[in-house]
């Protein structure tokens, strides 16, 4: 298991890092936008905190744009992740980006289907949303058992599940769906 940690604040990072909790960080452009930087300086200073991947996203939603992008991005650090969206022009993206030698974090995933998609485009990671499922009433960690059982299925696919929109304690352990979702209530 790996820790990413999912903000644009480098003392966050540093800290959590110093404590040896930091595997990679994955950012947004509504993150660093918050910092007031310039997003281009905060990824580079974010890289330099770990090791790891940081993954960096693109705001275009045309092909040509974000292949553009996502190569700005790509030369910022050598632990740069490009992070697309899971749409038609990001998968070809990842592949173009993927093919390129280029590390690619596919997001915005909702269903096993878009995972496998993202897994042969050439994805490093998959950011399925949990929280945002859990919101419409679905189960978001069944959607990580089930993305996991799929890449399992295939040993070929290197792609690693990473989970976004954590919300809640419940989306950091799998309980058994037999299990209840409190303890019973005992009486003393």
């Amino acid at each position: 298991m790996k820790f990413f940690v999912d903000t644009a604040e480098v003392s966050e990072i540093r800290a959590l890092a110093e404590l040896g909790m930091v595997d990679g960080v994955t950012t947004n452009p509504s993150l660093i936008a918050k910092s007031g930087r310039n997003m281009a300086e905060v990824i580079a200073e974010i890289c330099t905190v770990t090791p790891g991947h940081v993954s960096a996203e693109v705001t275009a939603t045309d092909y040509e744009t974000m292949l553009a992008e996502g190569r700005f991005l790509r030369g910022i650090a050598s632990n740069v992740a490009v992070k697309v969206p899971l749409t038609e022009a990001g998968l070809r993206t990842c592949r173009a980006l993927s093919d390129e030698g280029t590390p690619v974090n596919v997001t915005l995933c909702f269903s096993p289907t878009q995972a496998l998609l993202a897994a042969k485009a050439g994805a490093t990671y998959v950011s399925p949303f949990v929280g945002r499922l859990d919101d419409l009433a679905q189960d978001g960690m069944q959607l990580i058992a089930d993305i996991v059982q799929i890449y399992r299925n295939y040993p070929a696919i290197r792609t690693e599940v990473l989970v976004a929109s954590i919300r809640h304690p419940l989306h950091r352990r799998r309980r058994p769906s037999s299990a209840p979702a409190w303890p019973p209530c005992r009486p003393p």
